[in-house]
């Protein structure tokens, strides 16, 4: 049943049960009972009513000592007396009908009607102003945009760090807006549209708040998937109702976030139908970004993270001409992020922030400020006066290896074998001069399938590699299996994980950086990742079966090499991985200095 129906019956059930149920209360409250005229008159002779009551043709009168739930009252209709005195003679009994009583009762029932239909009407007024249940069918087309202005938001350019030239390419827009004809005397027109692109959590919707809180303009914002609706035409409607909307209170700034939801490509996807909602939509928006004037101070600002769906019409120069990329912060952006958030917590004084940066490489804004809020968390929870260092160290490793499980436990030959598997990769790492140093080892649960962990500590961000880099990278991932192999001649199932990284890495550097000399410096197979996501399993390659072959090798021929690399480390400081482990099973944590420790003095390289 559809809801507006459902709410128009149940709303009828529920006006009809009060309306019975207040019949019901007004004739119990009166406590009084209706009778015949004889009955009543014998009732006065006998001395049983105390007082009588006569209106119009109605008489009321009042038991004597009533009590109990006997009636107080007795009602009676007045009978002509000279009537009555006849019928009196008689032994019959005798009444009157009153000549009102249709009228009092259609007036008893349908004025508690009118005024249960006056409240319906004035909620479903008020719901239809709101575009909510029972709205009429001329609001459906129109948007459902959200209009701020600088107090609404409060958000500035301040409270935006880590991409400043993102910031720039958007302060320019706000100072246009602001002084149109200063930006405008050589000649130069504000761009139409801008579309912010880069991954989820980069923060493009708090770029766009924070232009909102520096324009001092109206600000309409809506999502891209409020366009789409199941009625063709909806979404064309809302469209040009926005942009009416905007132009009334221009100069304004719209803005859509997940513009993939509205601009997708036309006709990407033939075989899953009913895309003609979709086209018609984004025909509209197409047609209004032709239409508008940005010199009357109207600018459309998008945001996406998936722009390589949308439709090349969307992307063209006078449309949207200009994509700011907001990416991921490097060291110093992180740094500007973790001050910004850092400001509404208490941090100790000699805490420094920089060494959190260095320790969260890859992390997106809205990553660092999870983080400030889980150390902040941590802290409290440890009833610690500020938040420290070591919180914001516990909060990192929860985010990126999971939530501790202290009470998983293992047997004693799987926490041995954990053990050295953990040591395998830490020791590999120790002993090449171009691995990330060590910051922690655990065999302490963590997450959903981790028994441990190594946490290594970049020295740096990092933008390429070279083929040195990948194949110790190769070399650390499979020295926990190299562990397991040399210290009980057996593997395990713990390796699963570090062997797909690895086999991808030595893929990656076969059939994509040209990094074997065998294959030649060729690309054999395209990266058909998003440009923002993952990188998809079945990447398309034009290659034969005999080159597929000498690839299947080179990845294999890359792996053997680097386990043996590993089994070699290890094996040359077997003695010391003995020791180590010994104290590893008993502490079930090392950090990178007690690791160093333990040890020893030993030459790595």
């Amino acid at each position: 049943m559809d809801r507006r129906i459902s709410f128009h019956t149940w709303y009828v059930v529920f006006a009809i049960f009060t309306v019975l149920m207040l019949q019901t209360w007004i004739s119990q409250s009166s406590h009084q009972q209706a009778v015949p005229y004889s009955e009543f008159i014998a009732a006065l002779e006998s001395g049983e009513l105390s007082d009588v009551e006569i209106s119009g043709q109605t008489i009321r009168g009042t038991r004597a000592g009533s009590s109990g739930d006997a009636p107080q009252h007795i009602v009676a209709t007045v009978v002509d007396p000279a009537l009555a005195e006849t019928l009196s003679q008689y032994d019959v009994t005798y009444s009157a009908r009153a000549q009102n009583g249709l009228a009092a009762a259609l007036l008893s029932w349908f004025l508690p009607m009118i005024l249960f239909l006056a409240v319906w009407m004035f909620f479903i007024r008020r719901m239809a102003n709101q575009g909510g249940i029972g709205g009429n069918a001329l609001s459906i087309g129109q948007s459902n945009a959200k209009v701020y202005v600088e107090t609404d938001t409060r958000v500035t350019f301040a409270d935006v760090a880590g991409v400043e030239e993102a910031k720039a390419e958007l302060k320019e827009i706000v100072d246009f807006l602001k002084d149109p004809q200063g930006y405008g005397r050589l000649g130069a027109r504000m761009p139409k549209g801008i579309l912010l692109v880069g991954p989820p959590g980069t923060g493009k919707t708090l770029f766009a708040r924070a232009m909102a809180g520096e324009a001092d303009v109206p600000f309409f914002s809506i999502n891209g998937s409020e366009f789409v609706e199941m009625f063709v035409g909806v979404g064309a409607a809302r469209v040009r109702d926005l942009f009416e909307k905007a132009r009334e209170k221009a100069p304004a700034i719209i803005f859509i976030d997940e513009l993939d939801a509205l601009g997708r490509a036309r006709g990407a996807y033939p075989g899953f139908g009913g895309h003609d909602e979709k086209e018609q939509t984004l025909n509209q928006l197409l047609s209004e970004l032709d239409g508008f004037d940005p010199s009357h101070g109207l600018v459309l600002l998008a945001a996406t993270n998936r722009p390589e769906v949308l439709d090349p019409a969307l992307l063209r120069a006078g449309r949207f001409d200009r994509q700011v990329l907001v990416d991921r912060p490097d060291k110093t952006g992180r740094v500007a992020i973790l001050h910004v958030h850092a400001r509404r917590i208490h941090v100790e004084a000699d805490t420094d922030l920089e060494e959190i940066a260095a320790l969260t490489p890859g992390f997106s804004g809205a990553d660092l400020a999870n983080l400030v809020n889980e150390a902040a968390l941590l802290a409290t929870r440890r009833n610690a006066s500020a938040v420290s260092l070591i919180d914001f160290v516990a909060a990192i490793e929860r985010i990126i290896a999971g939530l501790e499980k202290k009470n998983r436990l293992l047997n004693p030959a799987e926490r041995r074998t954990v053990a050295y598997h953990e040591l395998g990769h830490a020791f590999v790492a120790m002993a090449l001069e171009n691995a990330d140093p060590v910051q922690k080892v655990s065999i302490i649960p963590r997450g959903i399938g981790a028994l441990g962990y190594t946490i290594q500590r970049p020295i740096e961000d990092r933008f390429l590699m070279s083929r040195a880099e990948l194949e110790t990278k190769m070399a650390v991932l499979l020295g926990g299996r190299a562990a397991e192999q040399l210290v009980f001649d057996e593997v395990s199932t713990g390796a699963a994980d570090d062997l797909q990284k690895a086999t991808q890495i030595a893929r990656g550097m076969a059939t994509r950086y040209g990094m074997i000399a065998d294959l030649g410096q060729v690309a054999l197979e395209s990266d058909d990742q998003l440009f923002l996501g993952p990188r998809a399993e079945s990447a398309s390659h034009m290659y034969s079966e005999a080159t597929a072959e000498k690839i299947d090798n080179a990845v294999a021929t890359q792996i053997d090499r680097a386990f043996q690399q590993a089994t070699q480390i290890l094996t040359s400081h077997r003695k010391t991985l003995d020791e180590v482990a010994d104290i590893l099973l008993e502490k079930e944590t090392l950090s990178g200095t007690e690791l160093v420790r333990a040890a020893g003095a030993h030459k790595w390289t």
